[in-house]
């Protein structure tokens, strides 16, 4: 595997144990929050991500196909992910979308919060506001998006938290 390709899985990595890290803390606070809850926040921590079909179908292929201009890359803002938590929402029950949105938006937010932690070459994040905003926070050059570490951490940390929920779980049934 190219080293480029390590470097995105890595990333892509983080973030969905990332979600899965915050989906199993809230699943210990709310005893409503079962496994499927848990998948929602990961599929949320991973929507943003969701620009990346861009490297299957380029923005200039789509923009021939549809005869307009086309980019993928509003996926990668918080409007566009909202979007696309709206639009996943209304692939479950309509007594449970509110949860079910809710439940991804906090995956999408912590993608967001990571993302905006990386280094950048200009020292600020990109426009997540955008398009009502195009403000640039300043990056708080942490660790780059092809960094490991980042994906080591995640898997301790989801580590430590399965274990932690296991052992809770054991102890209820007892």
């Amino acid at each position: 595997m190219a080293e480029r390709e390590v470097s995105a899985v890595a990333d892509v990595l983080t973030h969905v144990l990332a979600g899965y890290v915050i989906g199993t803390l809230l699943s210990m606070r709310y005893e409503w929050m079962r496994p499927a809850h848990v998948t929602l926040v990961m599929i949320g921590a991973l929507a943003p991500d969701f620009v990346k079909i861009e490297l299957l179908l380029p923005d200039p292929a789509v923009s021939f196909l549809l005869g307009v201009p086309f980019s993928w890359a509003p996926l990668h803002t918080l409007v566009g992910t909202l979007i696309v938590a709206l639009l996943g929402s209304l692939f479950v029950s309509p007594d449970l979308r509110r949860r079910a949105l809710a439940l991804i938006v906090v995956g999408i937010v912590s993608h967001h919060v990571l993302d905006i932690v990386l280094v950048t070459a200009t020292g600020h994040s990109y426009a997540v506001f955008w398009p009502i905003s195009g403000y640039r926070f300043p990056a708080a050059d942490l660790f780059l998006s092809s960094d490991r570490w980042p994906a080591l951490g995640a898997g301790v940390s989801a580590l430590v938290v399965w274990l932690l929920s296991r052992h809770r779980h054991g102890s209820r049934q007892v």
